[in-house]
């Protein structure tokens, strides 16, 4: 069935166009992460995509399958991945490059809740 026999068309969910390029990638060996941005109305999505490249005779190729050697690669990288979005999800908010479309390309510094101030 279509719009003109009744039905509804989906909603147009109002994301910028999508970047060409990840905003960052995290490489362990020969797998890499990729992070990317989607802004939506109700904030940023982060997502992450992995793959593995490997050579075929003379030409490089990529896959998303993993075998056993490369499984500790994509948690590292998860884990890495998850600690950029989180700390570059809670500055990205307030950044008015952000608001205006720059992205940041590495996550600002937290100063340590442990650190001591030096009084003198």
């Amino acid at each position: 069935m279509n719009e003109e026999e009744g039905e509804e068309a989906m909603p147009n969910i109002e994301n910028t166009p999508k970047s060409a390029r990840p905003v960052q990638e995290i490489r362990l060996g020969r797998v890499k992460a990729a992070i990317w941005v989607n802004r939506t109305r109700e904030g940023v999505i982060y997502n992450v995509t992995f793959e593995r490249s490997y050579k075929d005779g003379e030409t490089w190729k990529t896959s998303t399958s993993f075998g056993r050697d490369d499984l500790l690669k994509v948690a590292k990288l998860a884990d890495q991945a998850h600690s950029w979005m989180t700390q570059s999800g809670a500055t990205a908010h307030l950044s008015p490059d952000f608001c205006q479309g720059r992205l940041p390309d590495k996550p600002s510094p937290t100063p340590s809740p442990n650190r001591r101030r030096s009084d003198g």
